[in-house]
């Protein structure tokens, strides 16, 4: 697993034979062959995403000389070898694979390796969803016929990217959940890594922190393996601080951002939550550092779905909250350059209709805001990373369009998608839109109920320090006359969660009946149980109850 090391052997080998690195020639001999099939694998361990198209045309000089001599076990390692995941869309790597394909008997053993991957590509990177479900069919029959038990964990990892690929959040993870159960640590570790992320990915995008959270600390930890290649331990990396930026734990998605664009300084995703996260806490001038990297990437690469829609997605965000629209011109080109490409993937697609969805809302266009709205309205209930829940979505889009009505029954859906999920900074965000919506609305009690959701939305950017939006809220407040009760001083620094979680604890609630009581995740139940055992120097929760009763809070 020394990558780098091995990635300069294999230059120094294959200039000793004089074979040169940038040509698209195949190898003339078996030991060129080899030599270049190993760089590539040293290549695809140790290169930015960006880079990836070398790796295919030196596994294509390999390929080209073993299919030509008669290597065939040779052809089919190069055919299948995964150059880190297929959602990267390289040209010519299916027709690769449907040419090894020829090459071997329709049922054989190597014809299963080989329609693993062909599924894995056609579905998440060609777009062939049913072409990718039947070459995985046939994958996972000849697995199961030989018995190769690491092929059917392979294949079911395929399965699970093509899943996630195409938005089949729940069948993603259960296809990574299945290949983690038969995983017998002989597997390859793209098959490892690769399951664990939809099997992470699912939840999170359904509000399930408590299916997720194993998986990305599972995750966390193979990331800091060194035999995990770069590109698949910044993605890991990636998941965690999406998971982090959702519950507001600010400190945790630095951490885990600053690790994953050490290993990958260009990594689109790790970038564009960067710059979210810095917005969404005040830090401003650290945004503007980390989108000028995303811009300056999408430049170099213009043709990166993932540069598009992510640059697109962190203007149009910013704009959303700090009010700021210098560079909205470059998001719109760049989501509809992305969605303009030759085959979008859902996965892909739907992030860029959702940073056109805020540009549209920003901008008050009612046509663009219709045109968004049916594209998303088939994703209600799932969250969008760390852009917005679908929802709340749906509400600013019908409230652009002039639909206040229907605006408030997706704002409505989202409040409580946002609590049940534990994404508190999405739930302050979703307070203060479905404020602002009942404010224009101005229905009987409307006002009241306003004014309870920008109370909440204030109270939860405040805890999670989110300046820019205590900030709106607090000026809407003061401007309504109806200034928020002040917040009650609780001892031992209690706030008004724990107390309300210590008074059921002193019910005799356990951490299950606490969070459905509370509608949160029984993790963060159990956090607000550890906090108040160390803010009232008690040891267990009898003393913790004993101590509410002594305080007066049961």
């Amino acid at each position: 697993s020394a990558y780098e090391d091995a990635l300069i052997h294999f230059e120094r080998g294959l200039v000793a034979w004089d074979i040169t690195l940038s040509s698209t020639e195949p190898a003339f001999d078996k030991e060129a062959a080899d030599l270049l099939f190993g760089l590539a694998r040293a290549q695809t361990s140790t290169f930015e995403g960006t880079r990836l198209v070398e790796v295919f045309i030196n596994l294509i000089r390999a390929f080209e000389y073993y299919s030509e001599s008669g290597n065939i076990p040779m052809a089919v390692a190069a055919a299948e070898f995964p150059i880190n995941s297929p959602t990267y869309r390289i040209p010519g790597v299916a027709e690769l694979i449907a040419r090894a394909l020829t090459l071997v008997p329709a049922d054989s053993h190597e014809a299963g390796r080989l329609l693993s991957r062909y599924g894995g590509v056609l579905g998440a990177s060609e777009g062939d969803y049913d072409g990718a479900q039947k070459a995985l069919r046939r994958a996972m029959d000849i697995a199961r016929c030989e018995g190769d038990v690491a092929l059917e964990v392979r294949t079911l990892s395929y399965s699970a990217i093509v899943s996630g690929q195409h938005l089949h959040w729940q069948e993603g993870a259960d296809n990574g959940l299945r290949a983690i159960e038969l995983a017998t640590a002989d597997e390859n570790p793209f098959s490892d890594l690769t399951s664990r992320f939809w099997t992470a990915v699912g939840p999170i995008s359904l509000g399930n922190l408590d299916a997720a959270r194993p998986h990305v600390l599972v995750m966390r930890d193979l990331a800091d393996r060194r035999s995990t290649p770069r590109l698949l331990a910044s993605n890991h990396l990636m998941v965690a601080t999406t998971l982090a930026c959702l519950e507001g734990d600010w400190k945790s998605g630095r951490e885990f951002s600053n690790q994953g664009l050490e290993m990958s300084p260009l990594h689109p995703q790790l970038l564009g939550t960067r710059v979210m996260l810095e917005v969404e806490t005040g830090e401003n001038a650290e945004s503007e550092v980390y989108l000028q990297k995303l811009i300056e990437a999408m430049r170099r690469n213009e043709t990166d779905p993932r540069l598009l829609f992510r640059t697109s997605m962190a203007i149009a965000t910013g704009a959303r909250v700090t009010g700021v629209s210098n560079r909205l011109e470059i998001a719109q080109t760049a989501a509809e350059a992305a969605l303009s490409q030759q085959v979008v993937m859902p996965f892909f697609a739907i992030q860029a209709k959702a940073g056109l969805a805020l540009l549209a809302v920003h901008k008050g266009d009612g046509p663009a805001a219709a045109e968004q709205y049916e594209y998303l309205l088939g994703q209600r209930g799932t969250m969008i990373w760390t852009l917005s829940s679908v929802d709340r979505l749906l509400g600013l889009l019908s409230q652009t369009m002039g639909n206040l009505d229907k605006a408030l029954v997706h704002f409505e859906e989202a409040l409580v998608f946002s609590r049940k999920a534990g994404y508190r900074p999405e739930l302050a965000w979703t307070c203060w839109d479905y404020a602002d919506a009942l404010h224009k609305w101005n229905g009987s009690g409307d006002r009241a109920k306003a004014v309870t959701l920008l109370v909440e939305s204030l109270a939860v950017s405040t805890e999670l320090d989110m300046p820019p939006l205590m900030e709106r809220v607090a000026e809407r407040l003061e401007r309504s006359q109806a200034q928020p009760p002040p917040a009650p001083s609780y001892p031992s620094g209690l706030s008004l969660r724990e107390v309300e979680v210590l008074r059921l604890v002193a019910a005799g609630k356990t951490d299950r009946e606490i969070a459905e009581e509370l509608i949160i995740s029984f993790q963060t139940v159990g956090n607000h149980v550890r906090n108040i055992l160390n803010k009232t120097n008690t040891t267990n929760r009898t003393e913790a109850a004993t101590y509410a009763a002594h305080q007066g809070l049961t």
